[in-house]
């Protein structure tokens, strides 16, 4: 083999390696392109959820306050009967 022949076969490795890095590169560039859409999907989703969560948590707080109240009247209303049957049972006797 000569030097010429030497350094073409070099020179045909080199190139071939560059074509395979530049196909690498190329493939991970469209990768890192599919992440990033799927981060910006995910930072959407999370958004949402977040949105509806703090709706569930307005509605929860609603729904532990209405409970107080049922609780408070049920409370005042057999206080209520309580007293009333006990200020007629006084009165009658």
């Amino acid at each position: 083999m000569t030097q010429s022949t030497i350094s073409e076969d070099r020179l045909d490795r080199i190139e071939q390696k560059l074509d395979h890095l530049s196909n690498t590169v190329d493939h991970l560039s469209n990768t890192v392109d599919q992440l990033s859409n799927t981060v910006d999907q995910l930072s959407s989703t999370v958004g949402k959820l977040s949105a509806d969560n703090e709706k569930f948590n307005d509605r929860f707080s609603n729904y532990q306050q209405a409970t107080q109240w049922v609780v408070q009247l049920a409370f005042t209303l057999i206080a209520s009967a309580t007293i009333t049957i006990i200020i007629t049972s006084v009165l009658r006797k």
